[in-house]
């Protein structure tokens, strides 16, 4: 039968393996999509395949900069050893190198990184390293001044939180209380204009009915929920919330008063929003037994 391009990505999403091996293996099994990833592992062709279904919630996000440009990457991995291992963090740091030159996830996959793509550089470390393995996310920023931070830095420019600040103003010093501010407290945006008028609507609806179980008339209830709002608004947005350097002013305010004005940010944390599967040691032991 005739073998297409979506198959041979198909194949090469399944296995890891390289275009013409994948394409070849169609080829010799007569289009059979299962009969073709055991052709590849028995070529020792499909070493990551067995790895791609596993849950990697684990590894390091990296930051760069550059002027006035920012960006920072995760890459996640199975366990946090392999995030203490140099090969992963010498190809983690090469991928943010190829990030400030990129403007998503899938162009920095497809993007050229020492002759291979970025993405298969990653299938490559699977098959070496034995643990599934993703370029998860990335984001960039731009500012007159970009000032990054890693919290828990493993290597120089990398660890488990990584911040950009972007600013007009102030200086690094103050960018640097900004950036660790934002890594501990992690603020949802930089400003009430910021917030998803969802989110903000959902939560001014939990208040209201909150009060309404008081009893209370509905003009006081107003004014509740006017209080309680500014009050959300101190604890979710980053101009607004208490400086942790300084927790007698915001960090809006100890930016004014450094002729800074914070213009945004970027944090990314290591298998945030990720759901982990965890079995108890008994369940994982049973299961291996079984298996």
């Amino acid at each position: 039968m005739a073998i297409t391009a979506s198959m041979v990505k198909e194949l090469r999403d399944t296995t890891g393996a390289g275009m013409m091996d994948a394409k070849k293996a169609l080829t010799e099994t007569d289009g059979d999509m299962e009969a073709a990833v055991d052709w590849l592992r028995t070529k020792g062709l499909a070493k990551a395949a067995k790895k791609s279904g596993r849950t990697a919630a684990e590894g390091l996000v990296a930051v760069k900069v550059e002027g006035g440009h920012g960006v920072a990457v995760e890459v996640n991995s199975e366990t946090d050893f392999v995030g203490k291992n140099a090969d992963f963090q010498k190809m983690v740091s090469g991928i943010a190198d190829v990030a400030t030159g990129v403007s998503d996830v899938d162009a920095l996959n497809a993007a050229d990184m020492g002759g291979k793509p970025v993405s298969t550089v990653i299938t490559d470390a699977i098959a070496k390293i034995g643990e599934n393995m993703s370029v998860r996310r990335m984001q960039s920023i731009d500012g007159d001044q970009v000032v990054s931070y890693v919290h828990n830095a493993v290597a120089p420019g990398m660890g488990k939180i990584g911040v950009l600040v972007a600013m007009t103003g102030g200086n690094e010093e103050l960018g640097k209380q900004i950036a660790m501010h934002i890594a501990a407290v992690n603020p949802a945006s930089l400003s009430e204009a910021d917030l998803d008028p969802a989110v903000v609507e959902k939560e001014k609806q939990v208040q209201m009915d909150i009060a309404r179980e008081s009893g209370k008339p509905e003009a006081v209830i107003e004014k509740m929920i006017t209080g309680r709002m500014q009050k959300y608004m101190s604890e979710v947005t980053l101009l607004n919330q208490a400086f942790v350097v300084n927790p007698d002013l915001t960090v809006g305010k100890a930016a004014e008063e450094a002729s800074a004005t914070i213009t945004g940010f970027v944090r990314l944390e290591v298998g945030e929003g990720i759901e982990v599967v965890k079995e108890d040691f008994a369940a994982e032991v049973a299961k291996a037994a079984k298996g």
